[in-house]
C-alpha cells in the first residue's frame, strides 16, 4: 500500500480505488484502498477521520488502523464496493493539531535528551493536551519550566522540517536517531528521517509541519511521578 502521508503530511485530499470491503458490526465497514493519506492510528499519534466520496455516496470515515501490514479504514456507512474509484478527504482541523503536537513532541524530546540523557518510554499525542514519558531519575518544576522554555526558544527559530527516508545502517550512523528506550524492530530496512533544523534528527513514521513556527507555543502542564526513573510529562499548544 502507498502510504501517501508518508511524502506529503499536508495532502488534504486524494483519490484511490477500493481493493476490498469487509462488513463488521452494524454500521461498521472495513474498507482497504490501494493507496491513501489517512493515518493510521499508531506510535502514540491518534487516526485521522474525514470521508470516502464518489459520484453516488459519501461514507465517514471513523477510525483507521494498521493491521497485517495493511492500512484498514473503517467507515459508518454501507454502500463502497471493490474496485471503486474515491476521493479521499482528511479532517483538516484534526490532522494539522496533530502535526504540530508531533513536531512539538520531538523538540521537547531532545531538550530533555540533550540536558539528562532522557530517553522516551512512551507517548500519547491528543487535541486538547499530549504526554511523553521518559527515563528520569529526578525532576521538579523548577527544571521542567526551563525544558520547556529552551523548547519554546527552538519553536521561536523558525526551523525547517524535513522528512526523508535512508537505510537502516546509514541511518543508525546518525547519533541519538532514535530516542525511544526500546530499539527499533530489527525487520525495519528503511528508516524514515525527520530533521529539525541544524536541532534534532529522529527515527519517525509520523506527519508534521514543515517549520517549527507552525507549533505556536508549548505550554508545560504537570508532571507525574510514574514508577522508579519513570516520568510523565503533560503540554499542550497555544
Amino acid at each position: 500500500m502507498n502510504a501517501l502521508y508518508m511524502d506529503d503530511s499536508y495532502m488534504k485530499e486524494f483519490e484511490a480505488k477500493v481493493v476490498s470491503v469487509t462488513k463488521g458490526g452494524e454500521n461498521k465497514f472495513f474498507v482497504v484502498l490501494d493507496r491513501t493519506a489517512f493515518y493510521p492510528d499508531s506510535g502514540g499519534q491518534p487516526y485521522d477521520t474525514g470521508k470516502m466520496v464518489n459520484d453516488r455516496i459519501e461514507c465517514p470515515v471513523v477510525y483507521v488502523g494498521k493491521f497485517s501490514g495493511k492500512i484498514s479504514h473503517e467507515v459508518s456507512k454501507e454502500g463502497l464496493k471493490e474496485g471503486d474509484a474515491i476521493k479521499g478527504i482528511i479532517d483538516w482541523e484534526r490532522r494539522y493539531i496533530l502535526m504540530r503536537m508531533h513536531t512539538a513532541a520531538h523538540i521537547i524530546s531532545e531538550v530533555f535528551h540533550k540536558d539528562s540523557g532522557a530517553l522516551i518510554t512512551g507517548n500519547q499525542l491528543g487535541l486538547d493536551k499530549s504526554r511523553i514519558d521518559f527515563s528520569l531519575e529526578n525532576f521538579d518544576r523548577e527544571k521542567m519550566n526551563e525544558y520547556f522554555k529552551k523548547a519554546n526558544e527552538i519553536v521561536s527559530k523558525d526551523l525547517e522540517v524535513k522528512t526523508y527516508s535512508l537505510p537502516r545502517e546509514k541511518a543508525m550512523e546518525i547519533k541519538n536517531v532514535t530516542k525511544l528506550a526500546n530499539a527499533l524492530p530489527p525487520n525495519i530496512k528503511e528508516l524514515r528521517i525527520v530533521e529539525i533544523g541544524d536541532f534534532d534528527m529522529q527515527a519517525d513514521g509520523g506527519t508534521h509541519v514543515k517549520s517549527t513556527k507552525e507549533i505556536g507555543r508549548i505550554e508545560f502542564l504537570k508532571a507525574e511521578n510514574r514508577g522508579k526513573d519513570n516520568r510523565r510529562v503533560y503540554f499542550k499548544l497555544a
